[in-house]
């Protein structure tokens, strides 16, 4: 399974992003796609997730900025957003959790994976 992430960059305080990311393999299921954050010096926060079924979850600092969503059809998640803050600068990782991946007839449930990461810049 690998997650490929894209549409990171620099933006000026108040400007929109767009990050996508897509899981690719032998997937059978996903349960929740989401996207974590790590500034320098800082530990990895969520950021934002959604599950199969669509319930999200946000960090308090990105509720009402920022919308998680999730093409079940495609494996893919995206993170529409706005009105940011040079406070979200930071590298995105997606994450893909409880995943089910197959090898022929054999199916392997649980695992967690996560992508390489994009840069998020926000100047003010």
């Amino acid at each position: 399974v690998q997650l490929v992430e894209s549409g990171g960059g620099l933006v000026q305080a108040g400007g929109s992003l767009r990050l996508s990311c897509a899981a690719s393999g032998s997937i059978f299921s996903i349960n929740a796609m989401g996207w974590y954050r790590q500034a320098p010096g800082k530990q990895r926060e969520l950021v934002a997730s959604v599950t199969t079924g669509g319930s999200t979850t946000y960090a308090d600092s990105v509720k009402g900025r920022f919308t998680v969503s999730r093409d079940n059809a495609k494996n893919t998640v995206y993170l529409q957003m706005n009105s940011l803050k040079p406070e979200d600068t930071a590298v995105y990782y997606c994450a893909a959790k409880d995943v089910t991946a197959y090898s022929g007839r054999n199916y392997y449930s649980g695992g967690d994976y996560w992508g390489q990461g994009t840069q998020v810049t926000v100047s003010s």
